[in-house]
């Protein structure tokens, strides 16, 4: 790990819409990876663009469906890196309502410049997220 401190906790605030469930009225496995991309979009809001890089794209994920959610189910993504290397980062997303965790996405994300490969995350993009 690159950073010696403890990462924050970013929390993305949703509300399961009829549109997200199936017939049962219980969340579409697939509707957990948009509402986690949702939330990673609004975590790295407002981070520093660096020149022509592309940024983080994700290499491996990884999901634990513990509780199902529901229509009009109200919760939170709690968003938060796990570990830092030198182009991936570990990042874990957490399903939160009433305190009890739904579902658990782990996921790998590698940082690419503008030639499409992996490149050295630059320190002043992992301050913005710290």
């Amino acid at each position: 790990m690159r950073w010696g401190i403890k990462m924050k906790i970013h929390r993305f605030p949703f509300t399961i819409a009829y549109a997200d469930t199936d017939a049962e009225g219980i969340v579409y496995h697939a509707r957990y990876l948009e509402i986690a991309e949702r939330a990673r979009m609004n975590w790295l809001r407002g981070v520093t663009k660096c020149g022509d890089d592309i940024g983080f794209v994700v290499r491996e994920l990884n999901i634990k469906y513990l509780q199902p959610l529901r229509v009009a189910d109200e919760f939170v993504v709690e968003t938060q890196m796990a570990d830092v290397g030198a182009a991936i980062v570990r990042v874990e997303q957490k399903f939160v309502k009433d305190g009890a965790e739904c579902a658990i996405i782990n996921l790998k994300v590698a940082y690419l410049g503008g030639d499409m490969r992996p490149k050295r995350i630059p320190d002043e993009f992992i301050k913005d997220l710290v």
